[in-house]
Formats: C-alpha cells, structure tokens, sequence
C-alpha cells in the first residue's frame, strides 16, 4: 500500500489544529475567563491581565487608588480554589505613585521592614497611621494574610501598592 503525502499531511494537521485548539477552548473556559470575572467584577480594579501555566498564575493588576488589595486577593484564593490548584498565585500591580508617595514610603520603609524582620506585625500599621497624621490627605493601610503583607498609599491622586512577603526580608516590596 502507498501512501500519498497530501492526505497525510492533512489528516496531521487536522489532529494538531483540533488537539490544541481543544486545548486551548479548554483554558479559555475553565481558567482564564473563570479567574478574570472573578478579579474585575471586585471593585477598584481598573483591568487585569492573567497568564497560567503549569505551576504559577501570574496576575498583572492595574487597581485604582481606592482599591483594597487584601481584601481582592482573599477573595481571588477563597473563590478560585478549582482555577488554582497547586499552582501560586503571582502578583504585581501597576505602580501609579508619584514622587510624594514614594518619599513616603522611602521614610516608612525601615520601620516596616524592622517589623516585618523582627516578626512584629503589629507595628506596621502603628507606623502607616503615623505616616498617615504626618502626611495630610495620605490614606495608608496594612493588611496581612498568611503569605504577604499588603500596604496600601493613597492620596486619592496617585497610589502605591506594596506586596511584602513575609517570608523573606524587605528590601522595597513588589510596586
């Protein structure tokens, strides 16, 4: 028996367009559109952007100054156990400081990273309120779950979003 190569090819192509692209649809509906709904439907976020693979999920978050970012990722684990799975959650968000916010958090930077490292956790939003009373019109917040510490400082203007692990040292926090 002969094999002609066009058929073959075809019928190759054919396997590889319906293998991925069933990939592909399964991704998009049961992951990705899942997860997306779940983070812009949370108020303050401005837009998302999600990439999955194999062991992480990357979420790139542009959030608006009144946003609580805690609160947004205790919702993000609580509703997308199935999405997540074993894989860890990876974080960043959009840095839409200014140079105020930034010398702030460079003068609040080392009592919060002595906090963190001597495993006071209390101190660190002692230290934003203080920051707070010091800065008219600044609003800072700490939040803490069992992996991170989020701050949060805002001017209503312009925010800054921190993500602390608390696992490690900190040295300037993920913007």
């Amino acid at each position: 028996m002969k094999l002609r190569a066009l058929p073959v090819m075809i019928t190759v192509v054919v396997s590889i367009a319906v293998l991925f692209g069933g990939w592909f649809t399964y991704r998009q509906l049961t992951l990705h559109n899942p997860l997306m709904k779940i983070v812009q439907s949370y108020p303050g976020v401005n837009s998302a952007q999600v990439t999955i693979n194999q062991k992480e999920v990357a979420l790139k978050l542009d959030l608006k100054p009144e946003a609580d970012l805690g609160a947004l990722v205790q919702q993000i684990h609580k509703q997308s156990t199935d999405i997540l799975g074993t894989r860890t959650l990876k974080l960043e968000v959009v840095d839409h400081s200014d140079a105020k916010l930034n010398k702030i958090w460079e003068n609040a930077m080392f009592p919060v990273s002595q906090a963190m490292a001597n495993r006071e956790y209390t101190e660190i939003p002692k230290t934003l309120e203080e920051v707070a009373k010091l800065n008219n019109g600044v609003q800072a917040k700490a939040e803490m779950d069992d992996r991170n510490v989020y701050v949060s400082l805002s001017n209503g203007k312009a925010s800054k979003f921190l993500i602390l692990p608390r696992t490690a040292q900190v040295t300037g926090g993920n913007a």
